[in-house]
């Protein structure tokens, strides 16, 4: 008989971007998995994309629990965000007045602004569990308000927890423009992260060394739930539904593509810099190639992407184009951009575009810190890795990718079988790990002590 799961997922379609596919690829196919998904999500969510299309891949079975968010629309919130430029003799004063509400909304929500989510949530799904007693909670985050969620929900009603870390509490609050933590509230966020994982029977992350980090955690807290890796990955039929590839491409022009968001931990300045190099030394060379940029973009990118206006290079910037379409994007390019950048602990991220990206043939730029996406792509045919400050490095392997290209055509690569991260198969690695800790939870209870 199949199980069924409550999955609490801020992000669901039809929000769009790159946190939205895991979780919508997971309830997509768990229920060929003995597993019957149920969505808790967001009516009014306070986010900056939309897409539409991701609605076709959540199948008519599930059913989807829509609670009211107390947030303010996502402009209002993205006017006050650290990424926001002002202009204009005010300026000065704008900037203080945005950076004091900024700090004050930092400090009251905890963990993060989605927390105004939680009363309305936590009410709809307390209804609907007293009614509709369920096997499993799963709740993915960021937010880390979902976490907190599922742990009150857990708790209340004698659910297992299970926990998927899209990215890492701790390198989320790093990293992100609009957090800036101090002591006191990184000390607070500790402890709701402590309490989370204490209760969790099981653990999910998207790296294996994210996932060793966080069975660490587990173990000095005498945590008795696994961690285990489950990667991003990429969906077959997203492949399978696009036209085939040109039978003609034009081998005077040279695409280097990258699709996802531009901001501090993704900065594309190296690229940018490696292309005024070219620039200056072989500007015939430069002059052949298009970097297209498809997605958000911070202020401080959109600066780096302007340093390019007076070079030969001719630069496409999209603001979002929707799944399909920058899957298309990926095939369609010579080459494609992983960026990561010289920032603490990055070595353990792996973008979610580098598997789709595996599936393009295409050459693969890995602009990063060494870790883990270096090892994932080791294997490659056609990967080009550089370190974020090796500029040189990065115009030399441009350089060489683009001279190939003009002189070979667009083959794409052959041999390099990515089919271990398709969603299906991601998917069904999901489920037995909730079989297996499902069925040893019916013989050791969960430690229910805060």
């Amino acid at each position: 008989m199949d199980r069924s799961i409550l999955v609490i997922a801020y992000f669901y379609p039809p929000v769009g971007g790159a946190g939205v596919q895991r979780i919508t690829k997971f309830t997509k196919y768990l229920a060929e998995f003995g597993w019957r998904p149920t969505v808790l999500t967001v009516e009014n969510p306070s986010v900056p994309l939309f897409d539409e299309s991701m609605l076709k891949d959540v199948p008519e079975q599930v059913t989807i629990l829509r609670a009211r968010t107390l947030e303010p629309g996502y402009e209002v919130k993205n006017a006050v965000s650290a990424s926001a430029s002002e202009s204009g003799s005010g300026r000065g004063m704008v900037s203080l007045a945005k950076n004091l509400l900024r700090k004050a909304a930092n400090f009251i929500l905890q963990p993060d602004p989605q927390i105004l989510w939680y009363p309305h949530a936590r009410r709809l799904a307390g209804q609907y569990l007293r009614d509709n007693p369920v096997d499993a909670i799963l709740a993915t985050g960021p937010p880390f308000s979902s976490f907190v969620l599922g742990y009150r929900l857990s708790r209340a009603y004698d659910v297992p927890l299970v926990l998927d870390y899209r990215d890492e509490w701790d390198i989320s609050n790093e990293v992100l423009e609009n957090k800036g933590h101090g002591r006191l509230l990184k000390t607070i966020q500790g402890a709701m992260q402590k309490r989370v994982l204490k209760q969790a029977r099981l653990v999910v992350a998207t790296t294996k060394l994210s996932t060793e980090t966080l069975r660490q955690k587990m173990a000095a807290l005498g945590a008795s739930g696994e961690a285990a890796c489950v990667y991003n990955g990429y969906d077959a039929a997203d492949i399978q539904s696009l036209p085939g590839d040109p039978d003609t491409v034009d081998s005077s022009r040279y695409t280097l593509s990258y699709v996802g968001t531009l901001w501090n931990l993704t900065s594309i300045q190296p690229v940018v810099d490696a292309l005024l190099m070219l620039s200056r030394s072989e500007p015939d060379l430069a002059a052949s190639i298009e970097l297209v940029v498809a997605g958000r973009k911070t202020a401080e990118q959109e600066m780096q992407l302007d340093r390019l206006a007076e070079s030969p290079v001719n630069v496409v910037a999209h603001a979002y184009l929707d799944h399909a379409a920058a899957v298309s994007l990926m095939r369609n390019s010579q080459g494609l951009c992983l960026l990561l950048s010289d920032l603490a602990e990055a070595g353990r991220v792996v973008p979610a575009k580098t598997f789709e990206y595996m599936t393009c043939g295409n050459s693969i730029f890995i602009v990063a810190p060494r870790g883990e996406v270096w090892d994932l792509l080791h294997d490659y045919p056609r990967a080009c890795f550089a370190e974020p400050g090796e500029i040189e490095s990065i115009a030399a392997l441009i350089r060489g990718d683009v001279q190939r290209y003009k002189a070979h055509g667009d083959a794409k690569v052959q041999g390099f079988d990515a089919g271990q991260f398709e969603r299906r198969t991601l998917t069904g690695k999901l489920a037995a790990l909730l079989d297996r800790n499902i069925d040893a939870r019916n013989e050791t209870p969960v430690d229910r002590n805060p």
